[in-house]
C-alpha cells in the first residue's frame, strides 16, 4: 500500500517535517521507516522521479535531516542541527530542463540527495526570513503539525481545514447540541 504524504504546510521543509506524525505524543508514526517510503516521499513531494532505491544510509540521513530541520524551525537549533542542514544544503540540487515539448522537467544524478538538498535550503531560507514567525503548530492536540500561516491576519489555527479544522468544527457543533 502506498502512503500518501501530507503536503500543504506552505513550505517543502515543513512538509518534510510532517513525516514524523504525532511528534512527542504516544503513538508517534514514522512515515520514513525504510528506503521505499523515502523514495515515495521524493516521488510525491520532490521535483524529479527518483531513479533507483535509496539505501539504509540515505534513510537514516533523511531522518536526521528531518529532526535537524525541526530543531531549526521549531526549537533552538543545536550545533549538530546546523551541521546536518548545512551539509545537506551543500549538495547539488535538481536542475531544470526544458523539453522539446515545452514541458519543464528536473534532473539530478542522485534525485534523493538532491531533493533533500532542496529541503535543507528551504529550511535555511525559512529560518532566516521574516516568515518564520508565521510558522505555527496545528491547534489540534492530536496533530500539532507545523505549517506556514499565509493568511492575511495571521490567525490560522489548523494545519488543514479539510482535516483538523473540520474535525474541530464538528466537535464544537456536537458539544453545542
Amino acid at each position: 500500500m502506498t502512503v500518501v504524504f501530507r503536503q500543504g504546510a506552505g513550505r517543502l521543509c515543513l512538509d518534510f517535517v510532517r513525516t514524523l506524525r504525532l511528534r512527542g505524543k504516544p503513538g508517534v508514526v514514522e512515515e520514513l521507516p525504510d528506503a521505499a517510503a523515502l523514495a515515495e516521499w521524493v516521488r510525491q513531494c520532490g521535483p524529479a522521479e527518483p531513479t533507483g532505491v535509496p539505501d539504509f544510509v540515505q534513510v537514516k540521513a533523511a531522518q536526521e535531516l528531518r529532526e535537524a530541520v525541526f530543531g531549526l524551525i521549531a526549537t533552538e537549533p543545536t550545533a549538530t542541527d546546523r551541521q546536518v542542514i548545512n551539509a545537506a544544503a551543500a549538495r547539488p540540487v535538481p536542475a531544470p530542463r526544458l523539453e522539446p515539448s515545452g514541458q519543464l522537467t528536473w534532473a539530478a544524478e542522485d534525485v534523493v540527495n538532491a531533493t533533500l538538498a532542496l529541503v535543507a535550503r528551504d529550511a535555511l531560507d525559512l529560518a532566516t526570513s521574516p516568515a518564520l514567525v508565521r510558522v505555527h503548530a496545528c491547534a489540534n492536540p492530536d496533530c500539532s503539525a507545523l505549517f506556514l500561516d499565509s493568511s492575511r491576519p495571521g490567525t490560522r489555527r489548523w494545519c488543514s481545514m479539510d482535516t483538523c479544522g473540520n474535525r474541530a468544527k464538528k466537535e464544537t457543533l456536537r458539544s453545542k447540541s
